[in-house]
């Protein structure tokens, strides 16, 4: 080990020993603590957690499968009232209407539900996360008096009626309006063709007495945008739509069917002037319209701001599914038996084949990362709307980090789910193993609470904008400079300088460029020079399109789209990959970060495998050292193979959470008999002689 001099005191001291280093010099092989890592995954709010899980695996919110849609969807609602009475459900709301006022930690508890029927937890989320929280957070106290504690109880079961048929993703265009009459003080909402109706509503086909409806405010002759508003549905008493409000039943779905999602549609519905959720937008009675937040444009985003949380809930429910599935998968594959490689007797269990672990292990990584991330945002998410940091600025890092996070974890979540169900072969399709009916649930996910790709175009976005604010105020000379800098910096790339660089550096060999690939500083700057790259070519590609035409402009803009998109997924996994960086730092058993530090290596080496192309194109990598990738993620899955059940065991879920008949043990005892039926076959001498043990015999017999 190289020794360090301190200048200061002129002291000779040694860098601490690496975990690697450490185990090596004690001659073991390290072991995960499953305790303390599984507390480190349960994170800032695990009381929480352990008390939703504990729910969660009772049975009477367990998902029957089986059940048509209008079974399964009473079964759900009846759930609701099981949550409420066993008081799940309020933590976000204010202390004095019976919540406790703790925005993080209801996140962390809704989330669970997913365990027990996504269903489930999107009609709690439709009722207590979205209908409740916006009459909470765009409402004002009269409303939260005369309408939250129902909300609460479910006396009032409600929807929330923002997207329409013809508007999904793009809030603002929405065509409902609620036009203020100040001759009888109400407003008038209609809904003025077909593709305004309001679509996919949760509790619309059925339960729904209320709903917050999204619609233009016009007043005075002035559309002042996007506003909320609480209108009756339905007559509490026939259950009948009240006069002016029709709808339809969106019947059956390609998942959570446990959900009555539907249509509404309004005819000149009258509705008083108070019921227009005023926090951010007023109307007098004369129809003066007043706001605390002059920008339309600013005042639009920081209303669905408020809501941000739905995005938030999607992206823990979604690696909740995800760490459910391997659970069950890698369980599986330990105990499964396939093919008898290695020997004339026993086969191979299948987590010991190298393609097993790359489809298992590389995920089980991914899931880790997002898990450290998620925690991350979360705790954004309850210092923003607990107040302790909610800055404008805030709220705008929470919204760009969930809008980051969300797709990257519901595409996962939907690819993992797929991967471990064809992991498992034909048992992994069967119903009673979950793996079918989870990825059907989830598969809305990715579109749902903003869509996946448009979500990512607001972040590319705010890297346009933060990326364009760095050089606002530098004088000409600063500018000068970083210009001259990226071109030299491009030139090293792109005539292959960089890349003979690192050949002379590696000299040739193998060992030394698989080195330099895992160590931390490598991975993080190749991971984010990637992201650089993308942004500063897109600014440079895009700039001046502000002062085309509109037309022009746009046009200027879709034609890089793509790769803004790719730039902003690209960010979202350099976040992902600090996040499970930052939750290295913070663990102290050493075989356990040694363990961990192996998976966080898989994870950052998988994205620069992934994206190797662009690193080669770009004078990243010498194609030297761009081979050693592979290699070196294999010699991974077989470091972390020895670990893999007690990786997943750390996920904290425990029989009733996985209810997956292949993750009982069931299948190692079938192996087991297996094993000892053909044992004792062969001890007797009466097992029969192998047809081509005998004609291997034969052929002996002839050659002598």
């Amino acid at each position: 080990m190289t020794e360090v001099v301190d200048r200061s005191t002129r002291k000779a001291f040694r860098p601490a020993a690496s975990p690697a280093a450490a185990h090596k010099s004690a001659g073991t092989r390290p072991a995960v603590v499953v305790a303390a890592l599984g507390a480190q995954l349960l994170g800032r709010w695990s009381a929480v957690r352990l008390q939703a899980r504990e729910l969660a695996a009772r049975p009477e919110l367990h998902k029957i499968e089986g059940l048509t849609h209008t079974e399964h969807r009473a079964r759900v609602f009846g759930q609701l009232k099981y949550l409420v009475d066993n008081e799940a459900v309020h933590r976000a709301f204010p202390s004095e209407l019976g919540g406790s006022d703790d925005h993080g930690g209801n996140i962390a508890g809704f989330e669970e539900l997913v365990v027990a029927d996504p269903s489930l937890q999107i009609k709690a989320g439709v009722q207590w996360g979205l209908f409740g929280s916006a009459v909470m957070h765009l409402g004002t106290a009269d409303h939260h008096a005369k309408w939250l504690p129902g909300i609460m109880s479910l006396d009032i079961p409600g929807c929330f009626a923002m997207t329409e048929t013809g508007h999904g993703s793009d809030v603002a265009s929405i065509a409902t309006t609620a036009t203020y009459d100040p001759a009888t003080g109400e407003f008038e909402l209609h809904t003025p063709f077909r593709a305004a109706w309001k679509d996919y509503i949760g509790n619309a086909a059925n339960d729904g007495l209320a709903a917050v409806v999204f619609a233009q405010l016009v007043t005075r002759g002035v559309n002042h945008g996007v506003h909320a508003f609480y209108v009756d549905l339905r007559d509490p008493a026939t259950k009948e739509f009240l006069p002016g409000i029709g709808g339809e039943d969106d019947g059956v779905k390609g998942g959570l069917n446990g959900i009555d999602n539907g249509r509404l549609h309004f005819t000149r519905v009258r509705i008083p002037r108070t019921n227009l959720l005023n926090r951010y937008g007023n109307v007098d009675a004369d129809g003066t319209y007043s706001s605390p937040i002059a920008s339309p444009g600013r005042r639009f985003f920081t209303m669905l701001g408020t809501l941000v949380q739905g995005r938030v809930s999607l992206d823990g429910a979604a690696v909740a599914a995800s760490k459910v599935a391997l659970k069950a998968a890698i369980q599986y594959a330990t105990e499964r038996r396939q093919f008898n490689a290695s020997s004339h007797t026993d086969e191979e269990v299948l987590l010991d084949y190298q393609r097993h672990q790359r489809r298992l292990f590389t995920r089980l990584a991914a899931t880790y990362a997002a898990s450290f991330a998620h925690e991350q945002l979360l705790g954004k998410f309850d210092d923003v709307f607990s107040g302790a940091n909610d800055t404008d600025a805030d709220r705008q890092d929470l919204e760009t980090l969930a809008a980051a996070l969300k797709p990257l974890s519901t595409w996962h979540a939907l690819d993992t789910l797929q991967e471990c169900r064809e992991a498992c072969g034909g048992a992994g399709f069967l119903i009673e193993n979950r793996f079918a009916s989870l990825r059907a649930d989830l598969d809305v996910y990715a579109t749902f609470e903003g869509d996946n790709t448009v979500l990512l175009q607001l972040v590319a976005k705010r890297l346009l904008a933060d990326y364009a604010k760095e050089f606002r105020n530098v004088d000409f000379g600063v500018l000068a400079r970083y210009v001259v800098g990226q071109a030299a910096g491009a030139a090293v790339h792109r005539t292959g300088l960089r890349q003979v660089a690192q050949f002379m550096a590696d000299t040739g060999s193998v060992q030394k460029a698989a080195i330099a690939l895992r160590d931390e500083e490598s991975q993080r700057a190749l991971l984010t020079d990637r992201v650089q790259t993308m942004v500063a070519e897109a600014a440079t590609a895009l700039k001046g399109s502000g002062r085309l035409p509109q037309d022009k402009g746009a046009a200027l803009f879709n034609r890089h789209q793509n790769e803004l998109i790719e730039a902003a997924q690209a960010h979202a996994e350099l976040l992902q990959w600090e996040a499970f960086t930052d939750a290295l730092h913070g663990v102290e058993d050493p075989g356990t970060k040694l363990v961990l530090t192996w998976l966080r290596d898989l994870f950052g080496l998988s994205l620069i495998e992934k994206n190797l192309s662009w690193y080669l194109m770009n004078g990243r990598l010498s194609m030297q050292r761009a081979r050693t990738v592979g290699g070196y993620i294999n010699r991974l899955l077989e470091k972390i193979r020895p670990h893999a059940l007690d990786l997943v065991e750390a996920f904290g879920y425990g029989d009733d959470h996985i209810r997956a008949a292949i993750a009982t043990g069931a299948e190692k005892e079938r192996q087991d008999e297996a094993r000892a039926h053909l044992r004792s076959e062969r001890a007797s001498g009466q097992s029969p002689v192998d047809e081509k043990v005998l004609l291997a015999r034969t052929a002996g017999g002839q050659k002598r």
